[in-house]
């Protein structure tokens, strides 16, 4: 059994900054990516940021230059620095591991999800 905890999101002024972590616990044998989804109201949930096992990472357009995935593979977990938010960043924050290899075999695994706020 996986399980994913997230944490960091909250109320930010705009031009501030926010870090989100999230932390996958249980017998895990390797992770083949780790990253960051949003899904704002009215929305469809978007990549954020991904981080590949080969360290490679993608980030939406809309983030460059602000935010920062980075990943901790001694503790299976994944952060996302993010500065300079704007009113758009405002959403639900969804942590996603991909190809999470277990005892029992390979999965994706979502986290519960964490609100951030962005006050114009």
């Amino acid at each position: 059994q996986v399980r994913l905890v997230e944490s960091g999101g909250g109320l930010v002024q705009a031009g501030g900054s926010l870090r989100l972590s999230c932390a996958a616990s249980g017998t895990i044998f390797s992770i083949n990516a780790m990253g960051w989804y949003r899904q704002a109201p009215g929305s469809e949930r978007e990549l954020v940021a991904i981080k590949a096992s080969d360290g490679s990472t993608n980030y939406a357009d809309s983030v460059k230059g602000r935010f920062t995935i980075s990943r901790e593979n001694a503790k299976n977990t994944v952060y996302l620095q993010m500065n300079d938010l704007k009113p758009e960043d405002t959403a639900v924050y969804y942590c996603a591991l991909k190809g999470i290899r277990t005892p029992i075999g390979r999965s994706d695994y979502w986290g519960q999800g964490t609100q951030v706020t962005v006050s114009s």
